[in-house]
């Protein structure tokens, strides 16, 4: 196996980190242009309409030419704001998006003109901790945004996503418990190592389903998108912003979609690892070829949220908040203390516990669905209260009696 020595990070030369640093920012740029031009042909396909086929062959510089239309708009800023918060906001909203990128394993050991190095710009025994610090900071840029404005709709919208991604944070970050206490180690390269024979995706199924459902809601993406409520919120937080700095925020979510989905590849589909049958090709793991097997799995992660986004109606908000503080916290608190257990008795010397294990995982699996499936059926109505109103308060006018003829009858007539 193409696993890189540890030894490798924070000793490649000064112009080989920078070529990597560049390459992640290119690929993520790339990866952004690529997502909005798929998602608008692909909601199209869904909706039975065509999407962008007007700019260039079958509209494929549909995005490019947006973000040049952005950037040539005027930069608006409105009388009675924050200036220098309203400005700093888009940065503070897109720069974390970009360094969570950094410890991310896009595949093993390579040579670079000459030297051996890691596809991955560095790594750390904390890694995945350091993940969740950089993504927590762009909810600032969000919540700035909507109080500098200076208005109340951009501002509730920022609310709306502080308490969004204080609730789901708590659950992302408890599915990654369960990871961290089975592979033993918080560095991404080393929950890689660990997937060398079996997926997470196969033992740990309730920490997976928790942290896609988490992912979804922490990217403020349908059907969690409340924090830009059109229908309620006018625009949510980004109701001021124009030009540039609207292009900003947009491209924070698109970043964000992917790093969610590269951490969703690294901590539970085996990262760079080929799925299987490729797997089966001794070379499948070696080279350059991981890229693309990392690749294609974040892509799969991207197309889930395009399929959400096209057949999701939004949540309501309290159904939201119970989802996350009533559903997936108290199940995976549940699901830490089963695989902490399958820990203890594996260091004890029971080994033969991957069985029993992926039994477990199936019983909470099944356990998650059949709450959040009566929580979504009992839930979608609210029952209005019965009132025994008093008719000498509210009296109730008798209905219209009319002696002539009916309307057949005048018909008939």
């Amino acid at each position: 196996m193409n696993h890189p020595d540890p030894t490798l990070f924070g000793n490649d030369p000064l112009w080989l980190i920078a070529l990597k640093a560049v390459a992640v920012f290119a690929l993520l740029m790339l990866t952004v242009l690529s997502a909005i031009l798929i998602e608008r042909k692909l909601l199209g396909r869904m909706q039975m309409r065509f999407g962008p086929n007007r700019v260039g062959p079958k509209g494929l510089l549909q995005s490019l030419v947006d973000g040049v239309k952005l950037a040539l708009k005027e930069g608006l800023v409105p009388t009675g704001v924050d200036k220098f918060v309203y400005l700093a906001a888009p940065v503070i909203a897109a720069v974390p998006a970009f360094i969570a990128f950094a410890v991310i394993p896009l595949g093993g050991e390579v040579s670079i003109f000459g030297h051996r190095t890691a596809l991955q710009l560095t790594d750390m025994p904390v890694a995945v901790l350091y993940i969740l610090a950089a993504t927590s900071i762009g909810v600032y840029g969000i919540v700035l945004a909507g109080w500098a404005s200076g208005s109340t709709y951009p501002l509730l919208g920022g609310l709306r996503s502080s308490a969004q991604v204080i609730s789901y944070e708590i659950a992302m970050a408890l599915s990654f418990v369960a990871v961290f206490i089975y592979a033993g180690t918080m560095s991404t390269s080393g929950i890689v190592a660990a997937q060398d024979g079996v997926w997470f995706l196969f033992l740990l199924l309730p920490s997976f389903l928790v942290y896609v459902t988490s992912m979804v809601g922490e990217t403020n993406r349908a059907p969690f998108d409340l924090p830009e409520a059109e229908g309620e919120l006018v625009g949510g937080f980004h109701t001021e912003y124009s030009s540039i700095k609207f292009a900003m925020f947009m491209l924070a979510e698109y970043v964000n979609m992917t790093t969610v989905s590269a951490l969703a590849t690294t901590m539970f589909l085996g990262g760079w690892h080929a799925p299987w049958p490729i797997n089966m090709w001794d070379g499948a793991n070696t080279g350059w070829w991981p890229l693309l097997w990392f690749i294609a799995k974040v892509w799969m992660f991207m197309f889930l949220f395009f399929w959400l986004r096209a057949t999701m109606p939004r949540m309501r908000y309290d159904q939201f908040m119970g989802l996350g503080w009533k559903v997936l916290i108290p199940f995976s608190l549940a699901w830490i203390m089963i695989v902490a257990t399958a820990r203890a008795l594996r260091n004890e010397g029971f080994d033969e516990l991957t069985t029993w294990l992926a039994s477990a995982a199936a019983i909470v699996t099944l356990l998650i669905v059949v709450a959040l499936w009566r929580r979504m059926r009992t839930r979608n109505v609210r029952q209005a209260p019965q009132q025994n109103l008093d008719p000498q308060i509210f009296p109730i006018p008798p209905l219209p009696v009319t002696d002539g003829p009916t309307t057949k009858e005048r018909a008939d007539a």
